[in-house]
Order: structure tokens, then sequence, then C-alpha cells
């Protein structure tokens, strides 16, 4: 049987959250967070959203960095 997800566990995690992780909001075209999941779901490894943007964006950075 799964464990609760109680409103003590909702506040430690809104807790760690708030010390370990900066928050961005984007905004996209319409249709297109559609279109990043399904090329998430086509590639099957089941990296979240989250971590794709990340290392989209680490990436972009190191492309950038190695032409200055």
């Amino acid at each position: 049987m799964p464990q609760k997800y109680t409103e003590a566990r909702k506040e430690g995690n809104k807790r760690w959250d708030a010390a370990n992780l900066d928050r961005l909001s984007i905004a996209l075209p319409k249709g297109r967070k559609a279109e990043i999941k399904a090329h998430l779901e086509a590639q099957g490894d089941g990296e979240s959203m989250n971590a794709f943007i990340s290392r989209a964006i680490d990436t972009q950075m190191k492309i950038d960095k190695s032409e200055n």
C-alpha cells in the first residue's frame, strides 16, 4: 500500500525546494509544450521535461563558451 502524501511531507518538500532550488518560469508558443512532451515520450528514456530543458541549457552554454 503506497504511503499517504501528508501535509507534513508537503511542507517538508516545500522547505527543501526553497533551500535547494531556483525556480524559472518560461512562456512558450501555444502547442510547444505538447511538442516537447511528445519528443520526450518518443525518446523513451523517461527524462523529465525539467531535466531535458536543463540539459539543453547546459549544452548551449558549453557551445557558447567554446566559441569565445
